[in-house]
């Protein structure tokens, strides 16, 4: 009975063994690598760390940096036309639409040097995703840059959720969490501030009975900028 007790125990721990070796790249990096297709399952990857539980904030935050790329050409365009010809509130939302498309190639550079994949067709939701409701984005200048404000809020919350999941999760990702806060907490923080001044100096000069000289002057500011 013993021997056959000893033989199980033998056969047990052979199996954890295998097992365990087959948890690193160099016990099967010729199956795991052979192939030219990419496989989640395959430990030759370059995921470590809590990506695998981040990716999805990630994910959802590419997305509403390049939404809020698309909503700010929008505008741009809006304030370039022959009919509202502001120049200052142009080059103002062309810049943010630049930023973020600029700050869309860096994330999805970031997850794919991670080992993940973006993709476009899967939506997930983060605090960066909720828009308010609007009907269109031919608002005035007063309106547009409290629009806009409320786009780079949405922005610093989505950094700041992507941040604390990588802090804080269960699996947590230093690495990712370090390159979110070098590259997203402050400079959102900035510009959130600059929005607000700007929202709130241009309302204060248009409290006169004809504001269309203040908001010209505004435009001008804008340029210099």
């Amino acid at each position: 009975m013993k021997f056959f007790i000893a033989i199980a125990l033998v056969a047990s721990l052979s199996s954890l063994a295998l097992a365990k070796e087959e948890e690193y790249c160099q016990n099967s990096v010729l199956t795991a690598c052979s192939s030219s297709t990419f496989s989640a399952n395959s430990i030759c990857n370059a995921r470590f760390a809590g990506i695998d539980h981040i990716e999805p904030e990630v994910q959802a935050y590419i997305n509403s940096q390049l939404t809020k790329s698309y909503d700010y050409l929008l505008l741009a365009t809006h304030f370039n036309s022959y009919q509202k010809n502001r120049p200052g509130f142009q080059k103002l939302y062309q810049g943010l639409s630049d930023r973020s498309f600029d700050d869309t190639i860096a994330l999805i550079k970031q997850i794919t040097r991670r080992g993940g994949i973006v993709d476009f067709n899967t939506r997930h939701e983060s605090p960066a995703s909720v828009s308010t409701q609007r009907s269109t984005l031919e608002v005035d200048e007063l309106h547009s840059l409290a629009l806009a404000l409320d786009n780079e809020k949405q922005l610093a919350a989505g950094a700041t959720h992507v941040h604390t999941r990588a802090t804080h999760a269960t699996e947590r990702d230093p690495e990712l969490a370090h390159y979110i806060e070098e590259n997203f907490l402050g400079k959102q923080a900035e510009t959130v501030r600059k929005l607000s001044g700007y929202a709130n100096d241009l309302a204060k000069l248009m409290k006169v009975p004809d504001p269309s000289l203040s908001v010209y002057l505004f435009d001008e500011y804008l340029q210099k900028q």
